[in-house]
C-alpha cells in the first residue's frame, strides 16, 4: 500500500458566468430586459406633453360655457326688457248682423196612431205603409162575433120592450075609460070607494105605461150603443195623408183601448206642411219669440237643399234645466222633398245690437269683460266693455271699443295696463277675418 499524500488537490475553477447579452447571443428568439436610457425620458415628455393638451381643452370648454352662459343671460335680459310681442286687430262696425244657425227637427202637421175600439179579429187590411190615403177611406175591417152577438141580443129586447108598451097602452085605455065611467055615475049608484079604487086603477095603468117606455128608451139606448160600435168594425182614416207604420195581419186578435199593451193598427202623418222644432239660446229667446220672423231650413243627404219658412208660434218660455225657449217653424212641403223625424239646420238672421264686431279672442274676464286696447304711444290700456250679442266666434260689443280700436288678441295674463307691447304684424291684415260670415 502506498501511503497517502497529505498535500490537497487543487479545485477545478468555477465556470464562467453568462452575461444577458452572451444568453441573447447564444439563445436565439429571446427578448432583452435592458432599456434605452431614452425611451424613459421620451415617455416622460408624452405624458407632459398630452396632461398640457388636457388642460387646453378643459380651459377652452370651461371659457366657451361661460361665454355661451353670459350670452343667453344677455339675451334673456334684453328680451325682458324688450317690449313683449302681441298680435293685434282693428275693431270692425257691425254692417250685416249675424246668421244664428242652429239644430232643427221636423215633424209632421198631424201624427196619429190608430188603434181598434171594438175587440175581435182582423179580416183584412187594405193599405200598407208608405199608402197616401184620403180622409175617410177603408183601411182595415175586423171581425167582431161578440159584438154582433149583443147587438141582435139588444135588438130582440127593444122588440120585446116596445111589444110591452102596447099591453100596457091598452091596460090603461081600458082603466081610463073605466074611471070615466065610475066617475061620471050618479051619487048613490055606485060608492065612493069605488069611484076612488077606478082611479087608482087607472093612475097605476098610467104608470106601468110610463116604465115600459123608459124601458124601450133604455133598451133603444142599448141597440144605438152596439150599433155605433158596430161601426168601427170598419177602421177608416181621420184624416188625409201617409201611412207610416202598420202592426197588423190577417188574423190577429185586437182589443179596444188605447193602454201600454194594447197594440196600434197604424200610425199615419200629414206631412204638408211641416213643422220644424227648434231649440233656441235664451240670450237670443227676445229675438226669436215673435211669430213672422223668417228663417231658412237647410237639410242635408238625398234631400238637401234650402227651404224657406218662417216662426208660426213659440212657448214663450225657457225651458229651466236646458235654459232654451221651443219655437216652431212652419215649412210647406207640397212635393214632400223633407219627412218628419229628419235633423236640419235652421238659420235665422239677427238685426245688430252693437256697434262693434271683434273676435271672442279678444276679449278677457278680469272679472267682467274686458278687451286691451293698443295706445298711439304703444302701451296697453284695458277698457270695459258689455256684450251685446255672443256668437260664439264673433262678438258684438255695445260699449267700451270704438270702430278703428286696435285691440290685442289672446291677451297674455302677464301684460299690465300701460306696458309697452311690440305689435307683431299689421293691424289692417288682422281685421280680416271679421268679413266672414256663418
Amino acid at each position: 500500500m502506498q501511503p497517502s499524500d497529505p498535500t490537497p488537490s487543487p479545485s477545478p475553477p468555477p465556470p464562467p458566468q453568462e452575461t444577458p447579452d452572451d444568453v441573447s447571443r447564444s439563445e436565439p428568439g429571446t427578448v432583452s430586459t435592458e432599456f434605452d436610457p431614452q425611451t424613459g425620458r421620451r415617455l416622460k415628455k408624452a405624458v407632459i406633453v398630452a396632461a398640457a393638451v388636457l388642460l387646453l381643452g378643459f380651459v377652452a370648454v370651461r371659457v366657451t360655457r361661460y361665454v355661451d352662459e353670459r350670452g343667453i343671460a344677455n339675451a334673456a335680459a334684453a328680451a325682458y326688457a324688450a317690449p313683449p310681442p302681441v298680435d293685434t286687430l282693428i275693431a270692425q262696425p257691425v254692417v250685416a248682423g249675424q246668421d244664428l244657425v242652429l239644430p232643427g227637427q221636423t215633424a209632421a202637421w198631424y201624427e196619429s196612431t190608430i188603434y181598434a175600439r171594438v175587440n175581435g179579429y182582423v179580416a183584412k187590411w187594405l193599405v200598407d205603409i208608405g199608402d197616401h190615403v184620403q180622409k175617410g177611406q177603408l183601411l182595415a175591417t175586423i171581425e167582431t162575433p161578440e159584438l154582433d152577438a149583443e147587438l141582435a141580443a139588444a135588438r130582440s129586447q127593444l122588440q120585446a120592450s116596445e111589444a110591452q108598451v102596447t099591453a100596457r097602452e091598452a091596460e090603461r085605455e081600458f082603466a081610463r075609460s073605466t074611471n070615466e065611467r065610475w066617475r061620471d055615475s050618479p051619487k048613490g049608484v055606485v060608492s065612493e070607494q069605488e069611484r076612488a079604487a077606478k082611479k087608482s086603477d087607472y093612475d097605476a095603468a098610467s104608470a106601468r105605461l110610463y116604465a115600459a117606455k123608459a124601458q124601450v128608451a133604455l133598451d133603444k139606448s142599448r141597440v144605438d150603443q152596439y150599433s155605433a160600435l158596430a161601426q168601427f168594425k170598419q177602421v177608416t182614416a181621420p184624416f188625409a195623408g201617409v201611412i207610416t207604420e202598420r202592426k197588423i195581419d190577417v188574423g190577429n186578435l185586437v182589443t179596444a183601448g188605447s193602454a201600454s199593451t194594447t197594440t196600434p193598427l197604424y200610425r199615419m202623418t200629414l206631412n204638408d206642411p211641416l213643422r220644424v222644432f227648434v231649440d233656441v239660446p235664451q240670450n237670443s229667446a227676445g229675438e226669436l219669440m215673435r211669430p213672422g220672423v223668417p228663417a231658412q231650413i237647410r237639410s242635408l243627404g238625398a234631400s238637401a237643399g234650402v227651404f224657406p219658412g218662417k216662426i208660426a208660434r213659440s212657448s214663450g218660455a225657457i225651458n229651466p234645466q236646458a235654459r232654451t225657449m221651443r219655437v216652431e217653424v212652419d215649412l210647406p212641403n207640397a212635393n214632400n222633398a223633407l219627412v218628419p223625424g229628419m235633423y236640419v239646420t235652421v238659420a235665422f238672421h239677427l238685426e245688430p245690437k252693437g256697434t262693434v264686431e271683434v273676435p271672442a279672442a279678444t276679449l278677457v274676464f278680469r272679472p267682467g269683460p274686458q278687451v286691451a286696447r293698443v295706445l298711439e304711444n304703444g302701451t296697453v290700456q284695458f277698457a270695459d266693455v258689455t256684450i251685446a250679442r255672443d256668437d260664439g266666434s264673433l262678438v258684438e260689443l255695445g260699449s267700451g271699443v270704438r270702430v278703428g280700436d286696435q285691440l290685442i288678441l289672446n291677451v297674455s295674463s302677464q301684460i299690465r295696463a300701460g306696458q309697452a307691447v311690440a305689435v307683431n304684424r299689421e293691424p289692417d291684415a288682422a281685421a280680416k277675418p271679421l268679413t266672414s260670415r256663418r
